[in-house]
């Protein structure tokens, strides 16, 4: 999706989110003032007194809907349904009849109280593109219910519950997220197997940037940080861990369940994948590579044994090759089918029939080439140019970085004894390698 494309759809959902309503900002309640507040029959009586508001957290709809509340009447803790209410106040809570069916309350997939599970907890916001805590939650009338409608994580709000009851139950909406634009972690508090896929502002994780996930899930705790992983599709997933500090990385592949870990390490590029695995202990290591399938593991055994520092433990096998004979039309259906590893290819080896290597054909030439263009014949061209800037395994990543710069190229080749194609060490993996004392730079978080 293009750059004005999504800040298109961002403004459209921008105008269509329940708190840019007036309506809907002055009729908020405040969940941290109904804890503990009265609830009374239609005659003014209490009936008890509010524990917990239960929502239908993990479910289809844009605003989760109060599906009840949690009374305590005497010693006892009853569910009150939410077709039972009335009108919900700022701190007090009407009934809708003067009888009322309480029962016990039984946690239903999906359903969270709010109270307990999301208040005060982590969150990510997704606009803001961070991780926060919930300092109250509003909920408001909208289409014949009660629903939660936002999120204020102000410092005055922390400190207005720390007051007087009186202060407890008024809304501060200064700073209000809008619910769509929140992801909630409560999923491991629901009893039972989850029913309910991700909600639209979990979806809207989906589109953030590598980078911006990996500084969500650096912030984030352990449980928290697990539980997105698994909202995300393996291959986002490992993009994200491609961009996270090593340290921070380290630390979450070792809280991780040894087969989850070792699915996300197979999805990462292979030269990010080794990294990873080098900052583990000999037993980490050998107990996420005998989690892998056996290619894999064994390929990334080939690179583990390169020495680190080294063009060989800097370098990607993932290479697209050639033969002379072949049409550009032939490796360009090849290099289709890699569209997900774009940013590891920038070239194509040509190599004869002992596998030794010919040339490297820079991405460029293939694109403006016919598509009958035999690959023999952008052989013949470049010969003009020499040979083919390679560099061995052993090669040191200062040498190897000095003949980068010389060729002018983006990456470089690393190829045996014999001149066969090893892999290929790219531009940002000497820059990873030789600078790793400078860390990402979180712009973001420094202009918040």
């Amino acid at each position: 999706m293009s750059t004005s494309a999504r800040l298109r759809d961002r403004r459209v959902n921008l105008e269509r989110r329940a708190t840019t309503s007036k309506a809907v900002r002055t009729s908020l309640v405040s969940l941290a003032g109904l804890i503990g507040a009265p609830a009374t029959n239609q005659s003014g009586d209490e009936v008890g007194r509010v524990v917990d508001v239960v929502a239908r957290l993990y479910g289809t709809d844009s605003y989760p809907p109060v599906t009840g509340l949690i009374l305590r009447i005497g010693r006892r803790h009853t569910f009150l349904p939410a077709d039972a209410l009335g009108k919900v106040h700022a701190g007090h809570v009407r009934l809708r009849t003067a009888r009322v069916d309480l029962r016990d309350f039984v946690r239903r997939p999906g359903e969270a109280l709010l109270a307990k599970d999301v208040l005060d907890h982590q969150l990510v916001d997704v606009d803001g593109v961070q991780v926060t805590r919930a300092a109250d939650l509003y909920l408001a009338p909208l289409v014949d219910q009660v629903v939660l409608v936002g999120v204020d994580v102000s410092l005055p709000t922390l400190l207005r519950r720390l007051g007087p009851r009186r202060w407890q139950a008024r809304p501060t909406p200064e700073r209000v997220l809008d619910w769509q634009a929140i992801a909630p972690f409560a999923e491991q508090a629901t009893e039972g197997p989850p029913e309910v896929r991700l909600r639209a502002s979990r979806a809207a994780l989906h589109r953030l940037r590598p980078a911006d996930l990996a500084d969500i899930l650096e912030d984030l705790g352990r449980a928290e940080r697990q539980q997105l992983l698994d909202w995300l599709e393996p291959e986002q997933a490992a993009d994200a861990l491609e961009e996270m500090e090593p340290a921070e990385l380290q630390n979450l592949l070792r809280e991780a369940q040894p087969e989850h870990a070792a699915r996300l390490v197979d999805e990462m590029e292979p030269d990010e994948a080794t990294d990873a695995l080098r900052d583990l202990t000999r037993e980490e290591r050998e107990a996420l590579l005998t989690r892998m399938p056996k290619d894999e593991a064994a390929e990334l055994r080939r690179l583990l044994a390169h020495r680190e520092g080294t063009a060989g433990g800097a370098m990607t096998t993932l290479l697209i090759t050639a033969r002379p004979d072949e049409t550009v039309a032939e490796v360009r259906g090849r290099l289709a089918e890699q569209h997900e590893h774009r940013t590891e290819i920038d070239a194509v080896a040509v190599v004869d029939g002992t596998d030794r290597l010919l040339c490297d054909i820079p991405l460029f030439d293939v694109a403006v080439a016919e598509d009958t263009t035999p690959i023999s014949d952008l052989v013949t061209w470049l010969a003009q140019f020499g040979p083919p800037d390679t560099v061995r395994a052993d090669t040191s990543l200062a040498e190897a970085a000095d003949q980068l710069v010389a060729a002018r190229a983006s990456s470089l080749l690393v190829v045996d004894d014999s001149g066969r194609p090893l892999g290929r060490i790219l531009a940002d993996d000497l820059l990873d390698a030789m600078l790793p004392e400078r860390g990402r730079l979180h712009f973001r978080r420094f202009l918040q």
